[in-house]
């Protein structure tokens, strides 16, 4: 069944999705397609995003220009929507995109853009790590993104999943692209770093839900999956899916910074000095926000595991891809 045809009717409602040509946009924009909600995609490149209409009905979603650090484009973004939901973010920085412009600016233009349009129902997808205090950049400028929103639109919602995973994430991917290349994985800090990833599928219902209204508003939700692993056992985990074997080689953090300094000069870094202070904290759902309900649990949501999910992406890079021989998922 294709999306179109998978879809409710129309109901009348027009949201703006801020990135929702990306690995997660496309799934938000599948997500509300089907609810029945015409999807106003705001990206920088509306011609490089096509590739979301065949989500939903004909004339359902259009992609539009807009860039967080252009006020007036995002103005006409959201010009008539009923809600809005600001995806975007970057993991490393790139001239004019900086974290501060991307994810601090650029999302308090978001939620004044709403304001302004008397947009009440604002969804913005933050980072588990978001933190003032923090040493990385990043989680500094996503812990001042979501305060701004909150305080430009207070009922807004804020989503901090952990390390997202699905068909062309950026994590199970690119280690095993590198799989395929070499016989050595670094595992920086030793591979202990503890992360609960979560498939992309998942965070989509959660935004969707979001916009039906189904989410407390001003409250901050922790969006994890339903296992606690340490990089090295994802890395492991990843291997066995893709049988490979591969030698896990522990870089303490020292090292890898130097290793960063010199990756990150790349035009894509493989590393960069900024996510070597990420992985010296774990990556997962606070006890808070357990106790609180504000995880996919608390939603009633289960929550769909690595073992079940990676084999449906990752089996093009078995020795022989999607030809390999007993081609049965990996027990958890």
């Amino acid at each position: 069944m294709s999306a179109a045809s998978g879809s409710k009717a129309l109901n009348g409602k027009l949201v703006t999705v801020f990135g929702g040509s990306g690995f997660l946009g496309r799934h938000v924009v599948r997500a509300l397609a089907r609810r029945g909600y015409r999807v106003r995609v705001a990206v920088r490149r509306p011609d490089l995003a096509e590739h979301v209409q065949p989500l939903g009905a004909v004339g359902q979603i259009m992609p539009v220009q807009a860039n967080l650090r252009h006020r007036w484009s995002v103005d006409r973004a959201v010009e008539g929507s009923d809600a809005v939901v600001n995806l975007v973010g970057v993991l490393y920085e790139a001239g004019a995109q900086t974290f501060d412009a991307v994810q601090d600016f650029g999302a308090r233009a978001v939620a004044e853009a709403a304001r302004a349009a008397g947009i009440s129902r604002v969804v913005h997808v933050s980072a588990i790590g978001a933190d003032p205090a923090s040493a990385s950049a990043y989680a500094r400028s996503k812990a001042a993104g979501e305060a701004g929103v909150l305080e430009t639109v207070p009922g807004a919602v804020i989503l901090r999943p952990s390390i997202v995973f699905g068909p062309e994430d950026g994590f199970f991917n690119r280690f095993a692209g590198m799989a395929r290349m070499s016989p050595v994985l670094p595992l920086v800090g030793g591979g202990e770093t503890k992360f609960q990833p979560v498939f992309v599928g998942d965070v989509a219902e959660v935004v969707a839900r979001a916009v039906d209204g189904e989410l407390k508003a001003g409250a901050v939700y922790e969006l994890g999956g339903p296992e606690v692993r340490s990089f090295k056992a994802c890395l492991e985990l990843m291997l066995k899916v893709i049988r490979r074997n591969r030698i896990l080689a522990p870089i303490p953090f020292g090292l890898a910074r130097i290793q960063a300094r010199v990756l990150q000069l790349l035009p894509r870094p493989l590393l960069t000095v900024d996510q070597v202070e990420l992985l010296k904290s774990d990556n997962v759902v606070s006890e808070a926000a357990r106790a609180e309900g504000r995880t996919l649990e608390g939603l009633g949501i289960e929550a769909r595991t690595m073992a079940t999910i990676l084999p449906t992406y990752l089996e093009r890079f078995r020795e022989h891809g999607q030809y390999d021989a007993n081609r049965a998922a990996p027990e958890s």
